[in-house]
């Protein structure tokens, strides 16, 4: 044995690490009650070449021998956490501080685990003790700056952060978060001076040629920024830096060569995780060629990544959308719960991937978490924008017209443009002007150019900052600025941190309060107010009837109707969907298979682009097969755009839920398939109940999911039933509120001009 040991001593110090590991292992395989430095030399060997769950399995058999080493409770902690494992390393690390409490080593990987849990009030709590015990240590300094960042408080973090390169100006992560930090805080001069203090310490390191890239953007534009990455590649195209940001400025103007760029950054760092997940990343938000191809090529990327747990949570939320996408809940699980996604993308101040945790919500506390998950990241943006605040000139006291302003990148063609475009069309030009606001990336369309000739003022700066674009807006001298994009694709929702009216409001393209205090109302009908007042952030502000209307241009004759009902033809019911899958829950997939199972030889179609993706088919019959419903009775149709037609192959839609359909309601009915809907607490659990009650059809509507199943089922047995609807649907919804578009419009406007008046008494 003793010769063994020696022999691994010596292939250690030959660099042999191998030869150590397996003499090492061998060694506590025949005698397992070798002194504990023996377990932590493997340990650690076999950590520094990435095998941490069997270096994690030496460790747990070390303590059965030795259950009172510190070095080995505090090394399992740290395996631990690498493998994602984050409960049970905050249990072994506290394991380890028991025995030696004031250990630093413990308490920094204590932080770290509880900055990987995201809770940030707990990892500053340890932080700011250890800067009390090494004040001269710049990480801590760094790491505290991280937690009270990521709480919303960017003023303290900054101080930090300038006390960090002050104790340790090698810290390279201290200049990346200080340049960071003043980047979100709008400190542009500032964070240009740190990126130029740091280049001279570190001149090679790509991250601060990142940061010059960042900020000519910023300064002078995409375009510019765009040459700048060019001149660089044009000197050495090998620079993986480069590719990868060249490609993500490139993604909303030309996706197929942001691709190429992303290819070659991943191609010249096989390595680097940030780069797979923006490849990843590209591929699924890639719509030319084969769509499913590339959402397949898209999760196949990032889908045997380990450890999803502990990944940045930039990649967390772009695997977040990826495992939504492709129907692999049991890895979206892995990457939190609503609860620790939400807070950590509060803490990073990320808002755009909130709307996606809308469709995991189960209960009360689910949806409170939400709204206090919105709320605390409007508190981080209007902290922000309170540094630099804009000018907003009176309104004119001889103006007559109220001036009302709508703020979409979504002003073209596209579901908030078509449901916008009657109040464009129907407003009274004599007591109203109307301003648009969009911030669109690439060339205009032809319904963006139809829009901008119906109203008085239509501005479109694609490359404009949020403060610019807040004093642009202030300078029109709008009476109220009504919102439609929420932080969805190129929208700005933080430019109205900056209150750049006197009043605003929310509408339309996102079904939930915003969270900035700063938006006075949430546009709501009768149906979709929740009934807590707790659900929502902003005031208010009701229509009579119905939360939009229907466009001509995209409800019309055509595509054409088919009158006969599929079971009519088929002797068989096909039930259906067109919602996005990021809607689609376990729970919701295992009723909507028992629906199937209780109707005899019926049949279910996805028309979704995911259709022709080989792990979407799996993963939807898959959750089919569980409840019994065998893999051939699943239809795909993968289309995206078109797919209107493909209604006349389903007799009825079942509705998603919690997260219920707007856009694609209408268009079931409008194609005559009727809507089976889940009615819930929050807005957006009300969206389908508000289309159907306006249509006379509440009986489709429903309170719980075994009432849900049973009208589904109900409804499948009555073919004549499904025809007459079919038959009669268009003439209903045509002279339902929902189709008189031109009184919506009215009505729309009365309401805002009542409130404006209302406030301004």
């Amino acid at each position: 044995m003793r010769e063994r040991l020696a022999a691994a001593q010596a292939a250690l110090q030959g660099g042999r690490l191998a030869e150590a590991v397996e003499l090492l292992a061998a060694v506590l395989t025949e005698a397992p009650e070798q002194n504990a430095r023996v377990y932590q030399t493997l340990a650690l060997q076999l950590y520094r070449v990435g095998r941490h769950a069997e270096a994690e399995a030496w460790v747990r058999q070390g303590l059965d021998h030795h259950p009172r080493n510190f070095e080995l409770w505090n090394m399992r902690g740290v395996l631990l956490r690498r493998l994602g494992r984050l409960d049970e390393a905050f249990e072994a690390l506290n394991a380890a501080l028991r025995l030696q409490p004031s250990s630093t080593s413990v308490l920094t990987n204590l932080a770290n685990v509880q900055l990987d849990r995201d809770d940030d009030a707990a990892a500053e709590s340890i932080l700011t003790r250890l800067v009390r015990m090494e004040p001269k240590n710049g990480e801590h300094q760094r790491l505290l700056a991280r937690a009270l960042r990521r709480q919303g408080r960017h003023e303290p973090a900054l101080a930090r952060l300038r006390q960090s390169v002050l104790l340790d100006r090698k810290n390279i992560n201290a200049w990346l978060d200080l340049a960071g930090l003043l980047l979100d805080m709008r400190r542009d001069d500032e964070a240009a001076d740190a990126v130029e203090r740091a280049s001279t310490i570190f001149p090679d390191h790509e991250k601060f040629r990142e940061g010059r890239i960042s900020l000519i953007r910023r300064k002078e534009g995409q375009a510019a920024a765009i040459a700048a990455l060019e001149a660089v590649l044009a000197k050495d195209p090998n620079q993986a830096w480069a590719h990868r940001q060249l490609g993500q400025m490139l993604a909303d103007t030309d996706r197929p060569r942001a691709n190429d760029h992303l290819r070659q950054a991943a191609a010249l760092s096989p390595g680097d995780v940030d780069v797979r997940f923006s490849l990843a990343e590209s591929l699924q938000r890639s719509r030319y060629g084969d769509e499913a191809a590339h959402i397949e090529d898209s999760y196949q990327v990032i889908r045997d990544v380990p450890a999803l747990r502990t990944l940045t949570i930039r990649n967390r939320k772009i695997a977040a959308e990826i495992f939504q996408r492709i129907g692999d809940h049991e890895r979206l699980e892995q990457l939190g719960s609503v609860r620790d996604l939400g807070r950590a993308y509060v803490g990073a101040s990320m808002h755009a991937p909130l709307m996606a945790l809308l469709s995991r919500v189960r209960t009360a506390e689910d949806r409170r978490e939400l709204v206090e998950a919105h709320r605390a990241w409007g508190r981080q943006i209007e902290s922000i924008a309170a540094q630099d605040p804009i000018v907003r000139p009176p309104r004119p006291a001889d103006r007559k017209k109220l001036r009302i302003g709508f703020m979409s990148s979504d002003l073209r063609a596209h579901p908030v443009g078509w449901f916008t475009l009657p109040l464009l069309r129907h407003y009274d030009r004599e007591r109203f002007e109307v301003y648009c606001y969009s911030y669109k990336q690439g060339e205009a369309d032809p319904v963006q150019d139809g829009m901008a000739q119906l109203v008085d003022v239509f501005r479109w700066r694609p490359d404009i900052s949020d403060r610019d674009a807040a004093q642009m807006i202030a300078d029109d001298q709008l009476d109220m600025l009504i919102e439609l994009g929420g932080s969805t694709h190129m929208n700005k929702i933080e430019v109205m941190a900056y209150k750049p009216a006197p009043l605003s409001a929310s509408w339309l393209g996102y079904a939930h309060s915003v969270g900035l205090s700063a938006i006075d109302y949430l546009v709501l009908d009768p149906f979709m107010k929740p009934a807590d007042p707790a659900l929502l952030i902003e005031q208010p502000l009701m229509l009579p009837h119905c939360w939009y209307s229907l466009a001509p241009e995209i409800y019309g004759p055509e595509p054409a109707l088919e009158l006969q009902a599929p079971v009519e033809r088929n002797g068989y019911v096909t039930f259906g969907t067109a919602n996005n899958p990021y809607k689609y829950g376990p729970e919701m997939l295992a009723s909507w298979a028992r629906i199937m199972a209780r109707t005899p030889n019926s049949r279910f179609l996805f028309i979704r682009p995911e259709g022709g993706a080989p792990s979407f088919r799996a993963h939807m019959t898959a959750a089919f097969a569980a409840e019994g419903v065998a893999p051939e009775r699943i239809l795909f149709e993968p289309v995206r755009g078109k797919h209107l037609p493909f209604y006349n192959q389903i007799d009825m839609s079942l509705d998603t839920w919690p997260q219920t359909g707007g856009t694609t309601t209408c268009e079931s009915l409008w194609m005559g398939a009727p809507v089976i809907t889940l009615v819930g607490e929050a807005l957006y659990e009300r969206l389908s109940y508000s289309v159907l009650t306006n249509l006379g059809l509440g009986e489709f509507c429903a309170r719980t999911i075994q009432e849900y199943e049973d009208i589904a089922v109900r409804l499948a047995a009555d073919a004549g039933r499904i025809g007459e609807l079919r038959r009669i649907m268009r003439p209903r919804m045509q002279e339902s509120p929902l189709g008189r578009t031109k009184q919506w419009a009215e009505d729309f406007f009365e309401a805002v001009a009542a409130e404006i008046a209302r406030r301004s008494a």
